[in-house]
């Protein structure tokens, strides 16, 4: 089983005033990688930042921190290069964004970074399958994406029990509404990579929440290993 546990922090969680420091913080605190969310107001109604910020916060915290770079933007093959040259490690387009998801996979590789395929709640897991076997991490949204605070949808869980069973070594992803109340059910059901945003950044111990978070998902791991 060649999946392990990661806890990713959202940084667009932070105080964005001072998001360099607030990067170094979480990675002194435990996170495994940053999350960071890309909005282009277009595939979803909100705006973010772009590569610029990207490769600034590269600058502030160094070549270390993994940065998973979630691109809910409706052109994903535009920012490609852009966000590999600001320092990306990981380009996480969305399924619903593009007709030609093979294009886009070689390109982010040509490009040197690993692949992420997000589906929003609507999508179902089976549209993602095909291209399952191409990609490095699933990502599925446990919330509509574009907005922070919204409620944790746990049937969305069944798409990544499903994930896990039929590609039993991917790296699977979950976002939206996940924190220590919810953590458990997304660990059984097979999530190894946790994206968690206020209930990390608006700790007043975030070092404890992340140590939490991955112990649970560590101990789902290892339970799985002894039931195969």
């Amino acid at each position: 089983m060649a999946y392990v546990a990661k806890i990713g922090p959202s940084i667009l969680s932070s105080d964005l005033s001072q998001l360099g420091k607030e990067c170094k913080r979480m990675i002194e605190c435990g996170a495994d990688y940053l999350h960071l969310d890309v909005m282009d107001g277009h595939f979803v109604p909100n705006i973010t930042f772009g590569h610029p910020m990207v490769e600034c916060l590269r600058n502030a915290v160094g070549a270390v921190p993994f940065f998973d770079m979630h691109m809910m933007v409706s052109k994903p093959e535009q920012w490609i290069r852009p966000m590999a040259a600001a320092g990306a490690n990981q380009y996480t387009f969305h399924l619903e964004a593009t007709t030609n998801p093979g294009n886009l996979i070689k390109e982010i590789r040509d490009n040197q970074m690993k692949v992420g395929l997000a589906i929003k709640p609507g999508t179902t897991v089976e549209e993602l399958a095909p291209w399952a076997g191409q990609i490095d991490m699933a990502l599925v949204m446990t919330v509509e994406p574009g907005f922070g605070g919204q409620k944790f949808m746990e049937d969305m869980l069944t798409k990544v029990s499903w994930l896990r069973t039929q590609f039993p070594s991917l790296d699977i992803e979950v976002d939206g509404g996940v924190g220590p109340d919810t953590i458990h059910k997304c660990a059984e059901a097979g999530a190894n990579m946790i994206v968690s945003g206020s209930a990390v950044m608006g700790s007043d111990d975030p070092r404890s929440v992340i140590a939490l978070l991955k112990d649970v998902v560590m101990e789902a791991i290892q339970k799985r290993c002894l039931d195969r």
